[in-house]
């Protein structure tokens, strides 16, 4: 029997053959509010990384709706928080029928703390391919 034990990091990574797809052409982007230095663009292009920042605190929602149906294999969300103590909570769904009903995909709460841990990586793959 050939094996070879794999690291989380390794597992998590991305695989280099398979693209990131570029959402902006594809999609429209519904937020709740947005800090206009940090726009839903820099969390959306490829290449970015300031990602985008809400424009006041509190519970905030961010919806893509794409022009047509896409199977989306792999979603990757990174969460960043290099300066305040606060424990966030996502959900990340999505909608067959426009938006009149959704299907959660994971959610997740994660305690962020300057000291020591700043930074969360989600990694949503569909296992079913």
């Amino acid at each position: 029997m050939r094996k070879h034990i794999i690291g989380e990091a390794a597992h998590m990574a991305a695989p280099a053959d398979q693209p990131w797809l570029d959402v902006e052409p594809l999609a429209q982007a519904e937020i709740t509010s947005e800090d206009p230095a940090h726009p839903i663009e820099s969390a959306l292009r490829l290449g970015t990384t300031s990602g985008w920042q809400a424009a006041a605190p509190g519970e905030q929602t961010i919806r893509l709706l794409f022009d047509a149906p896409l199977r989306l294999r792999r979603i990757r969300l990174v969460f960043q928080e290099d300066e305040d103590a606060r424990t966030q909570e996502f959900t990340l769904g999505w909608s067959p029928d426009g938006g009149r009903a959704y299907h959660q995909i994971v959610r997740q709460q994660y305690t962020f703390s300057p000291s020591g841990t700043t930074r969360e990586l989600e990694d949503s793959v569909d296992h079913r391919c």
